[in-house]
């Protein structure tokens, strides 16, 4: 424990956490796909599928996720305090790298994401903005004779808006940049890395974060021009 309440045993620990959040984020938009057709019954399968798991592992798989998100915030917000503070910052593998305008701004990078995902959770997964368009209160036929949530429908309905599409493109921008530092600070904070391997990891952590980037704005960019109907 006392491991953990050091400055670099607390980054290590931010630095596992975010990576967590990372797997989500690339399963979550796997899920989403699905709305291109690529899975039979397409995203309604796919999200009634998910609320007939049973109730303790949506549950658990919430609070563990909203367990990883407290821990990844509030031990960035103290080492970004103690940081501008004046302490250097700890890595297990020391390598000089030239600040980028990520790096500098992963503090407001991830206070902007967690207002983004506050929004995103009243949006989709409770459905209090725009109730009228609730997948809940559409129910529409799904696979095998069962009636299901209408979620196509509802996603349909919010990215046809032009300002509901500017704020989740914009959100997966500021992913794309906190990502794009996170990921590989991940590598140098774990002391997987060195002089020689940072600059292939800076780049693959790019690319990763710029093929979420992709993934995600994807669905509502072409449901807003009308490709995907």
């Amino acid at each position: 424990m006392q491991f953990f309440k050091s400055s670099i045993g607390r980054k290590i620990l931010m630095a596992i956490t975010g990576q967590c959040m990372v797997l989500f984020a690339v399963i979550h938009l796997l899920g989403n796909s699905s709305i291109f057709g690529w899975l039979p019954g397409g995203i309604n399968a796919y999200a009634h599928h998910l609320h007939s798991l049973p109730a303790p592992i949506i549950i658990g798989f919430r609070l563990g996720l909203l367990l990883f998100v407290v821990v990844h915030i509030c031990y960035g917000i103290q080492l970004t305090i103690e940081n501008r503070g004046g302490r250097p910052q700890q890595y297990a593998v020391k390598s000089v790298q030239k600040a980028t305008f990520a790096s500098e701004n992963m503090i407001w990078t991830g206070v902007l994401l967690m207002a983004f995902i506050l929004y995103h959770l009243a949006h989709f997964t409770f459905q209090i903005i725009n109730p009228e368009t609730a997948a809940l209160k559409n129910m529409v036929p799904g696979l095998d004779n069962h009636v299901v949530p209408n979620v196509l429908g509802m996603v349909l309905s919010a990215f046809q808006n032009i300002g509901v599409t500017l704020i989740y493109a914009g959100a997966m921008l500021i992913l794309f940049l906190h990502l794009s530092h996170g990921i590989q600070s991940f590598f140098q904070t774990m002391g997987w890395s060195s002089d020689k391997t940072q600059p292939f990891i800076t780049k693959a952590g790019t690319l990763a974060a710029l093929a979420l980037f992709l993934g995600y704005a994807a669905v509502p960019l072409t449901i807003l021009v009308h490709i995907l109907k």
